[in-house]
């Protein structure tokens, strides 16, 4: 008989994963980043200063004499003096300068509401309302901006000086009212091209009509348009200079940009201390306008205006 060697039974081999590497952040890419970072910082720096440098001469300008704003390299000066707004209040040539600010908001505010209400009437036809020739006079319509204002100056004035219209507020406002900014009927027309047609189908199943549909739908989804276009119309009328000096004559109607050409006098002697005080409250305005919109227009880029 052949005796077995009975078996010992072993333990079952465990395999053994190596940890995989701990990785360490950064590296050498870290410094390559905040090297970058850095460089880009500076540069956002570099270009602040040089878009804020001409508001801080203004302001250290309007602190100082008037024989001192001129070749002086100094921003601010030692003694700052107030005599130039003290000038400014007492008006120019005996005229108040809050005159040329009510006459300047005037054309402003106007300008605001008829760009809005005729260019976004314009664009609603474009986009809603099918009819022949739509692609062609809309291609008409930005054709015109390729007009630079000088070929059309000598006819409309003409045109105005016919109608008795020269001196008022009406040559430069009338075009407003009538759609001819084309750039904004532009910008209204691709917001409106991005709302869904299903509004309005469901609207004229409701019995709107196509004035309902633009007051109540169209318009309020708009909103950001509506504000870009304000925001731009302002400024551009605000700070306007060709029109009120072609059609404007009389200083009492002068604009804030034709009362700041009063500080000049004929015999070429210039108050650049009241003009540089004059400028820097004439940024008040539309600094104001703009900060007071701005929240609304980032809201309105942020967010499609569609819920649900």
């Amino acid at each position: 008989m052949t005796q077995t060697t009975p078996t010992i039974p072993t333990a079952p081999v465990v395999p053994t994963t190596a940890a995989p590497p701990v990785r360490v952040r950064g590296g050498a890419r870290a410094p390559r980043k905040r090297g970058g970072s850095l460089l880009w910082h500076l540069g956002a720096l570099a270009v602040l200063a040089v878009v804020l440098y001409p508001v801080v001469w203004v302001i250290g300008g309007s602190l100082k004499p008037g024989d001192e704003i001129i070749g002086s390299l100094q921003l601010f000066p030692t003694d700052p003096i107030v005599d130039n707004y003290t000038r400014l209040a007492k008006g120019i040539a005996d005229i108040p300068v809050s005159t040329f600010f009510v006459n300047s908001t005037v054309l402003a505010v106007g300008s605001v509401v008829g760009v809005l209400v005729s260019c976004s009437l314009a664009a609603y036809a474009f986009t809603r309302i099918r009819f022949a020739g739509r692609n062609l006079l809309f291609g008409l319509m930005i054709g015109t901006l390729l007009l630079p204002f000088h070929v059309l100056m000598i006819p409309q004035y003409v045109l105005f000086q016919k109608f008795e219209l020269i001196n008022t507020m009406v040559p430069l406002l009338l075009g407003k009212y009538l759609a001819v900014d084309a750039f904004f009927v532009f910008l209204m027309v691709q917001f409106m091209r991005g709302l869904p047609k299903e509004l309005d189908e469901a609207a004229r199943l409701d019995g709107c009509g196509h004035l309902r549909i633009y007051w109540s739908i169209v318009l309020p989804l708009c909103r950001p348009a509506l504000i870009t276009s304000a925001i731009f119309t302002f400024i551009n009328a605000w700070n306007d200079f060709m029109g009120p000096l072609l059609y404007l004559n009389e200083p009492e109607k002068y604009t804030v940009s034709l009362g700041l050409k009063m500080f000049v006098d004929q015999d070429a002697v210039a108050d650049y201390g009241g003009m540089i005080a004059m400028s820097l409250v004439a940024l008040l305005p539309v600094l104001a306008f703009f900060l007071a919109f701005q929240r609304h227009l980032i809201d309105g880029m942020a967010t499609s205006g569609l819920k649900g």
